[in-house]
């Protein structure tokens, strides 16, 4: 047994995650100070924050194309979302069908707009990003009223690439 720890703690450029009693391990670029990150395999590096960046006006476009399915490709499959109002869609697919539903029965044509954000890497592969954020109805500058909501999205590497593994949405409601 401690032959196995010995091996795992060797991996450099790995993280170990355990998921439902099984251990995966997945290539993660190792993390620099400066926020960004190379992949010592390839020799490649990248900056996780454009890669934020991309994933987050991935989600914006699909909802302004009011597109469930672009927008549940931005989850892991087996991604979990929290609405607003408390409803829980499960895995990509449910989110998918989910958020057409949503597109198609409740949300008029708007974008997002986002107000704050704010980074920290929780481990080696596992971001976690508190937004604050509006909805900004079609042919309107300003946020509508009572749509300010904080999120809270946690994103893992996974394959090669960042995406959203849960996504917390709270509507905003200043107390008295």
């Amino acid at each position: 047994m401690r032959s196995q720890w010995a091996k795992l703690a060797a991996i450099s450029a790995a993280t170990v995650v355990a998921l439902s009693g099984f251990l995966v391990t997945a290539a993660l670029p190792a993390l620099g100070q400066d926020g960004e990150a190379r992949n010592e395999e390839r020799g490649a590096t990248h900056d996780p924050q454009k890669e934020f960046d991309r994933l987050r006006q991935r989600q914006a476009d699909a909802w302004a194309r009011k597109d469930g399915a672009a927008f549940a490709a931005t989850f892991t499959p087996n991604g979990d979302m929290v609405t607003f109002n408390g409803d829980h869609l499960r895995t990509r697919r449910g989110i998918a069908v989910g958020m057409q539903r949503y597109f198609d029965e409740y949300i008029t044509d708007s974008s997002i707009r986002y107000l704050s954000e704010r980074v920290r890497f929780a481990g080696p592969g596992l971001a976690i990003i508190v937004r604050t954020t509006c909805l900004v109805n079609a042919g309107q500058n300003d946020c509508r009223n009572g749509s300010l909501s904080a999120n809270t999205n946690v994103l893992t590497w996974r394959q090669g690439r960042w995406l959203q593994d849960s996504f917390q949405n709270t509507r905003v409601d200043p107390l008295p």
